[in-house]
């Protein structure tokens, strides 16, 4: 059976964060289940966030955390981001990273298309998102419909080939108590070895 390949990605901007605990747990976890994996803490990477063009016919290299990153994603058979929701969506240099590492030639093609839509060349891998947000679940299924998870699931992962994608949702995230960080602790690392 072939080791599983997992790519964690801490998405808070911050340098100390519930996504920070998650992901350091998750990937502890998924190694001692014995998957190889590979962690990356947005803060401790530098990279000019804004692509800064109107279309592709520019080159702008990617700067070397981001060709890191792209190429353990590329190499990954799993990839498990860890982030708050901030104002319905990503914070803004986690989506930076997205805008400047899924490219065309490396993400997507859009010589070869289906029904219009540009061919993902990120397939072969599924995703996990691991989710906080003040806002409660039922409040932001049925009153914002989902739209944090349509949007990364559908408009971000699945467009360059990353599917399915599970979420683990967590609420009340500002202001929780050890207790419950503890048991979102233990959620985590079951996670991590139910993917290992």
């Amino acid at each position: 059976m072939m080791q599983n390949r997992i790519i964690v990605l801490n998405g808070h901007p911050g340098p100390t964060s519930l996504s920070r605990q998650f992901s350091e747990k998750y990937a502890t976890t998924a190694r001692a289940a014995g998957s190889e994996v590979r962690i990356h803490h947005l803060p401790e990477m530098t990279f000019d966030i804004d692509f800064g063009f109107a279309d592709y016919s520019h080159d702008k290299p990617l700067e070397p955390d981001l060709e890191k990153f792209l190429i353990d994603l590329e190499w990954a058979n799993h990839f498990v981001i860890a982030t708050p929701m901030w104002w319905g969506g990503l914070p803004a240099k986690l989506k930076g990273l997205f805008d400047r590492a899924f490219l065309p030639g490396r993400a997507f093609d859009t010589r070869v298309t289906k029904l219009g839509m540009p061919t993902p060349m990120l397939t072969g891998k599924t995703g996990r998102v691991i989710l906080t947000s003040d806002t409660p679940r039922w409040f932001e299924r049925f009153v914002y419909r989902s739209a944090f998870m349509h949007q990364t699931s559908k408009q971000v992962l699945a467009f360059v080939g990353i599917k399915p994608t599970r979420y683990t949702y967590f609420s009340g995230a500002s202001h929780a108590s050890a207790t419950k960080i503890n048991g979102w602790l233990s959620q985590v690392e079951s996670i991590a070895k139910r993917a290992a």
